[in-house]
């Protein structure tokens, strides 16, 4: 019984997610990154598990990242700044960072479904952590035409 409360109830919040926003409302991964730093703070995580950002995620921050106002959460810097990757058909196997407003119009407007995940990242001690997941794309025919600039 406990386990069928617990599937209606998820379904209930996700569908009322999904209607505010007119699609998928994704997974945010807010709990697991708290779950990591109070870890890190009890001393149960080293500091350089938790601030292990490989040398293309770093680049990427530094150069495509957009600022966060929140300073990080380890070293309290201001280098705090969210990265998204695109993943799907047609595109980079090690997916598409995306640098724009524009870009991210584009690949929504796909007819092909698509993955995006925003990840949060401290370009001076290299802290990391993915902070949501959402489907894009999937679009009709006549959505993709409604986006200027695309063709299907």
């Amino acid at each position: 019984m406990r386990g069928r409360l617990w599937t209606v109830t998820v379904m209930a919040v996700k569908m009322g997610l999904t209607q505010a926003i007119g699609g998928d409302a994704g997974i945010d991964y807010r709990l697991m990154r708290e779950t990591a730093l109070a870890a890190w703070r009890k001393g149960k995580v080293s500091i350089s598990e938790l601030c292990d950002a490989q040398p293309e995620l770093r680049r990427n921050a530094e150069f495509c990242g957009r600022s966060l106002e929140s300073p990080c959460p380890v070293c309290e810097s201001d280098g705090l700044v969210e990265v998204i990757y695109v993943f799907g058909p047609r595109l980079p196997g090690h997916g598409r960072c995306v640098t724009s407003d524009r870009e991210m119009t584009r690949l929504n407007a796909r007819k092909q479904e698509l993955r995006g995940y925003v990840v949060e990242v401290c370009t001076d001690c290299g802290w990391n952590h993915l902070t949501m997941s959402r489907s894009l794309g999937g679009c009709s025919v006549s959505a993709v035409e409604d986006v200027e600039g695309v063709g299907g």
